[in-house]
């Protein structure tokens, strides 16, 4: 369950994804809930006919709807935080967290008979709260893209690349500070930061980037389907600078673009240095920029390289059959007619 749309799967095994009403839609403060009849309703007609119910976010009616009617119906209940249990996560707006949390979340999250956590770290994250039900560690997927021969020609620019939210979260700031060491030495290079920005977060940047007197920034905002497959393509090398990161699905994009990547150790890729397709690095600015540096100084046939390794590993890993597989397990095990999966950590 999403915020605004629910998405069920019918008997052909086919999904269905339906969009409903949100209510209250112009009231102060009511509005933020994102309360919804047609939703309520959907999801108590799917608890009579014996579905599983299977939430994702926090903060929001959606995410507290289903633990009502999941109990109500004596139907499990998965419960994917999506990162909003980490520490960085919690400290933005905890007052509103804290008062949320006594309005129904709580009572959601003690409802959960399964977790459905991205990472181990992220399943750490749950666990220190307190909470104790099955966690099933199972993580997010792509299709993999094909890429035209057309896409293998190595382009004229030189290019780091960014893509996300832009949110105080993300570690842009870093970024930009990292960059400020770097920026003269490498003059072929430049540094593009795209995503949709939140809180103002861009001007602050660009504030930022003006004060360190950076000229080969471009800060930018989303960017979609095709334009967005070919930024990962276009780029030498891919970072991620967060702070906290449950997944990070950037990762994988990029990485099946071929694009190797940079992540700092606030999100869970210590295995991209097992895999040989990019580094995990500290938060800081300073081992932000050696790892650059060290990207930067490669010829561009490593790093395709590496960015091959990554693909490979996408391949493997990341792709939906696989986890879809994981996930149907754990839902049947839910449901008393499979074996506990292999994926599913017990207190």
């Amino acid at each position: 369950m999403s915020l605004g749309d629910s998405t069920s799967t019918c008997r052909d095994g086919s999904l269905h994804t339906l969009f409903f009403k949100r209510d209250w839609a112009r009231a102060p403060l009511i509005s933020g809930l994102y309360w919804s009849d047609e939703m309520h309703e959907a999801i108590r007609v799917s608890a009579r006919a014996g579905a599983i119910i299977h939430t994702h976010g926090m903060w929001r009616m959606p995410n507290v709807m289903p633990a009502l009617i999941a109990k109500r119906f004596g139907r499990p209940l998965f419960f994917s935080p999506r990162g909003s249990l980490s520490k960085v996560a919690l400290s933005f707006s905890p007052l509103k967290k804290k008062i949320f949390l006594e309005l129904g979340q709580r009572y959601a999250l003690d409802a959960t008979d399964c977790f459905h956590a991205t990472s181990d770290d992220e399943a750490s994250d749950i666990r220190s709260l307190g909470f104790n039900q099955p966690i099933a560690v199972i993580p997010n997927g792509i299709e993999l893209p094909s890429i035209a021969p057309s896409q293998q020609q190595p382009h004229s620019e030189r290019t780091i690349l960014s893509l996300g939210r832009l949110h105080p979260k993300k570690g842009l700031d870093n970024l930009l500070r990292a960059w400020a060491l770097l920026e003269q030495e490498w003059p072929e290079w430049k540094l593009r930061i795209a995503g949709p920005a939140e809180r103002g977060h861009d001007l602050q940047l660009r504030l930022l980037a003006n004060e360190l007197g950076l000229s080969r920034v471009s800060i930018e905002g989303a960017v979609f389907g095709a334009d967005k497959q070919a930024a990962y393509r276009n780029a030498d090398v891919f970072i991620l600078p967060t702070r906290s990161e449950n997944f990070g699905l950037v990762v994988v994009e990029a990485l099946a673009q071929e694009t190797p990547v940079i992540s700092t150790r606030g999100a869970p890729w210590s295995a991209l240095e097992d895999n040989r397709c990019g580094w995990w690095v500290e938060q800081s600015p300073a081992s932000m920029a050696a790892s650059l540096k060290q990207a930067m100084a490669m010829p561009r046939t490593h790093l395709r390289e590496m960015g091959a390794r990554g693909r490979q590993w996408v391949a493997r890993r990341f792709c939906w059959s696989a986890i879809a597989s994981q996930m149907l397990e754990a839902y049947r095990w839910q449901l008393g007619i499979g074996e506990k999966p292999s994926c599913v950590q017990l207190s």
